[in-house]
C-alpha cells in the first residue's frame, strides 16, 4: 500500500491510495466505523494506530463516496510526514560513494541528524540561503519509517518496527558543512528536507534491492541500488535503537550512492531555477525546484 499526505484547498489530511484515487482516512474512519478521526499527516495516522483498523476499510466501497475517495489528479501530494519526531540520516554508507571520496568504508555507521522542521514535499520550493551558502549538493536517498517503538531492537526483529519506505533528498550546504566541522546546520537549513512523495508499506519494497536515481534538469546524476549500501536498513535499526529509543514516525534516512555534485571535477552545484528529480522504484519520484 501506498501513504501520503494530501492537500484539497483548505482540507489537508492522511490518504492511503487505492487505484487512481486517494481516499481520506479521517473520512473513511468516520464513515466505516463511526470514529471521529482527525489525521493531519501519515505520522498522525500511526501515532492514533490507525493501522490496527485499516485493513478491515472497505476500500471499494469508500471509494465511491465523494467526501472519503478522491481522484489523485484533484489533490496536491504533501510531505507525507509534516514533522517527524526524528530524522536520523547515515553519512558514507554506500560502497561507490565512498570510492568517489577516496575514502575506505567506515567501520561503523556515521550519523547525524536533520532539523525536523525543515521537511518540504513534492513540488515544493528548495529555498537557497543566500549570503550563508553558495555550494547547495543534492542527495537521494531510501529513507525507513518506524510504525512500532522499540529500543535495543536486534537486526532479526528490525524490520517488524518498519512501517514503510519513502524518499528523502538530503540536501546540504557543502561549505557551511564542511566550514563547520559537523554536519547538523550545513543539512539543516529551511527547506532542506524534501520528503515523499509517498510512504509505501515494507512488504511492497525490497529495501536490500531498490533502484535509486536522481537527475538534475533532466540529467542523470545519480543513479544506483541499495544493495550497494554499507550498512543494510536492519543492521542500522539495532545500531541506532542500542541507544536511542525508536518512534513511531521516526525516520533513518540511509545514506546516498555516488555522483553528488560536490565530488564532480570541477564541483557542479544546484542553483535557481534547477529541477531535481529523486526517484526510487516503487516509491516514486521526488520533484523539486530551487529558488
Amino acid at each position: 500500500m501506498k501513504y501520503g499526505t494530501f492537500q484539497l484547498g483548505n482540507r489537508v489530511g492522511a490518504c492511503l491510495v487505492h487505484g487512481k484515487f486517494a481516499i481520506d482516512l479521517g473520512q473513511a474512519f468516520f464513515k466505516q466505523f463511526k470514529r471521529p478521526a482527525k489525521f493531519r499527516d501519515v505520522g498522525d495516522f500511526l501515532e492514533q494506530d490507525g493501522l490496527e483498523k485499516v485493513a478491515d476499510l472497505e476500500l471499494d466501497r469508500l471509494t465511491r463516496e465523494r467526501t472519503v475517495g478522491i481522484p489523485l489528479h484533484e489533490v496536491k501530494l504533501r510531505a507525507p510526514l509534516r514533522r517527524p519526531p526524528k530524522i536520523i540520516c547515515v553519512g558514507l554508507n554506500y560502497k561507490a560513494h565512498a570510492a568517489e571520496q577516496k575514502l575506505e568504508p567506515p567501520a561503523a555507521p556515521m550519523l547525524f541528524a536533520k532539523a525536523s522542521n525543515i521537511v518540504i514535499g513534492p513540488d515544493d520550493v528548495i529555498e537557497i540561503p543566500y549570503g550563508i551558502s553558495e555550494q547547495i549538493d543534492y542527495e537521494v536517498e531510501l529513507a525507513v519509517v518506524i510504525g512500532t517503538p522499540g529500543s535495543k531492537i536486534p537486526r532479526t526483529q528490525a524490520l517488524d518496527h518498519v512501517f514503510g519506505y519513502t524518499i528523502v533528498n538530503d540536501v546540504t550546504a557543502r561549505d557551511i558543512q564542511r566550514g563547520d566541522k559537523q554536519w547538523f546546520r550545513g543539512k539543516s537549513a529551511n527547506t532542506f528536507c524534501p520528503m515523499g512523495p509517498f510512504i509505501v508499506t515494507k512488504d511492497e519494497l525490497d529495501h536490500a534491492n531498490a533502484p535509486l536515481s536522481l537527475k538534475v534538469n533532466g540529467e542523470m546524476r545519480q543513479k544506483s541500488n541499495t544493495s550497494d549500501l554499507i550498512f543494510n536498513v536492519p543492521f542500522l535499526i539495532e545500531y541506532i535503537s542500542a541507544s536511542l529509543p525508536l518512534e513511531a514516525g521516526d525516520v533513518i534516512s540511509t545514506g546516498t550512492p555516488g555522483g553528488v555534485g560536490m565530488f564532480m571535477n570541477p564541483p557542479r552545484w544546484l542553483k535557481a531555477g534547477d529541477r531535481v528529480e529523486a526517484t526510487i522504484d516503487g516509491i516514486g519520484t521526488l520533484t523539486n525546484t530551487l529558488r
